[in-house]
């Protein structure tokens, strides 16, 4: 994705397919925690077409049973961080 909206959605769909868990049931999973998460929303996280939340990103967390960092891209942070600079400086076409 040229623009993505969170770096957490590659790792969140991989986890998510190692533990074998469908979309709906993976939303149906965050709905019992507290989180009204739809099928929908799941989708466009793993798209990362959706921005996440850092309480967001700390409940998934939890359903996945991982650490934060286990949602991150594997890239240094520093890396991103200076990618996602030079895509705001860029002028509005």
């Amino acid at each position: 994705m040229v623009n993505p909206r969170n770096l957490i959605g590659p790792q969140l769909r991989r986890l998510r397919v190692e533990r074998e868990l469908s979309q709906p049931k993976f939303a149906a999973l965050c709905q019992r925690g507290g989180w009204d998460l739809s099928r929908d929303t799941l989708a466009k996280i793993e798209a990362q077409s959706r921005w996440v939340s850092d309480f967001e990103l700390l409940f998934l967390a939890d359903v996945m049973g991982v650490d934060i960092n286990d949602l991150l891209p594997k890239k240094g942070a520093s890396i991103i961080a200076r990618e996602f600079v030079t895509r705001l400086e860029r002028p509005l076409e």
